[in-house]
């Protein structure tokens, strides 16, 4: 089989932030490993000799840049035009409730799935061999937040709050400290000696941080319609402790961590929590790697080849499942 894989943003593979990026490399290897041809259709190149590669030209027709022998055409935004070939798009962020949603969408998470009236979905996962075999026997003795910062809905204040009522330290990936929003929403944290803020780090300076963490701390108030960086913790021996918005709470098991929207019972997990690096790492490895991602993902491109739809009706926004609930 001959799959496109058509992304507008790049390049491919991501050194630093990129987390469709950083999926769709490991999906496009693990096809061409089970034997299908790969090309990428990327605005900023693709770097790797498992695929070829053609530049996307946005002002131009999407039909008239896709290769004749395509068998399908993955997309991972919506297409603004009907496409030609069989294809599929996945939706890697949450649609506004008034956006219209493709037949042949499929979601990332059970809950970002069910939120849109869908149970179509497939768990993002990444190649681990990408990133080296981590030092699991190191000492643990910090926490972190790994995310875009700036992001309100990331709540990065939430992770001081709460690492703070542990009586911790914090190490912040992601960000940068110095803003005037940092000022306005909280300079106490942003003075605080025991949190350091280290700004965009690559994968190999992320990695050296989170080999000597005890958990990450994600307490984000939207919904995560995945969150990467939940299982790459888990696969650097990471626990995670978040909120239960969006897809958290389905990512992880009571061996890994914990998920709550009470700030207390956080810190209080944080002091107690039995620390054992080697299950979290076997747990990501397992559950959320690329080649499981893979092989759903070739479930669906069947599906739709022989001319089916992945839904009978259009997923529709259900304002009741979208609500957010704060961290308290």
């Amino acid at each position: 089989m001959h799959i496109l894989i058509v992304d507008w943003s790049g390049p491919i593979p991501a050194l630093k932030y990129g987390g469709t990026e950083r999926v769709i490399w490991g999906l496009g290897k693990c096809l061409h490993e089970l034997g299908h041809k790969v090309t990428f259709l990327v605005p900023d190149g693709f770097t790797g000799d498992f695929a070829g590669s053609i530049p996307l030209d946005q002002t131009k027709n999407l039909n008239d840049q896709i290769p004749e022998d395509v068998d399908l055409v993955h997309f991972n935004y919506p297409p603004r035009q009907p496409i030609n070939k069989p294809y599929i798009i996945t939706m890697h962020g949450n649609p506004k409730p008034d956006e219209h949603i493709d037949t042949n969408t499929v979601f990332i998470s059970r809950n970002q799935a069910e939120r849109y009236n869908s149970d179509v979905f497939v768990h993002n996962g990444l190649y681990w061999g990408d990133y080296g075999m981590p030092d699991l026997d190191k000492p643990r003795t910090y926490f972190h937040f790994l995310g875009k910062a700036s992001r309100r809905v990331k709540n990065v204040f939430g992770a001081a709050k709460i690492v703070a009522k542990a009586k911790g330290k914090l190490m912040v990936m992601g960000g940068e400290r110095w803003t005037s929003r940092n000022f306005t929403r909280g300079l106490r944290y942003v003075l605080n000696p025991k949190i350091t803020f280290l700004g965009m780090l690559g994968d190999t300076e992320k990695m050296k941080i989170m080999e000597k963490s005890k958990a990450l701390v994600f307490p984000v108030e939207w919904h995560e319609p995945f969150g990467l960086v939940i299982i790459e913790s888990l696969y650097a021996g990471c626990a995670v402790f978040c909120t239960t918005n969006g897809s958290l709470p389905e990512l992880l098991s009571p061996e890994v961590g914990l998920a709550s929207n009470d700030s207390n019972e956080l810190a209080e997990a944080l002091r107690n929590f039995k620390y054992d690096p080697q299950a979290c790492h076997r747990y990501a490895k397992e559950h959320f790697n690329a080649r499981k991602m893979t092989l759903e993902y070739l479930k669906l491109y069947e599906k739709v080849i022989f001319g089916e739809t992945l839904h009978t009706e259009n997923p529709t926004y259900i304002t009741k499942k979208n609500q957010v609930k704060p961290l308290i």
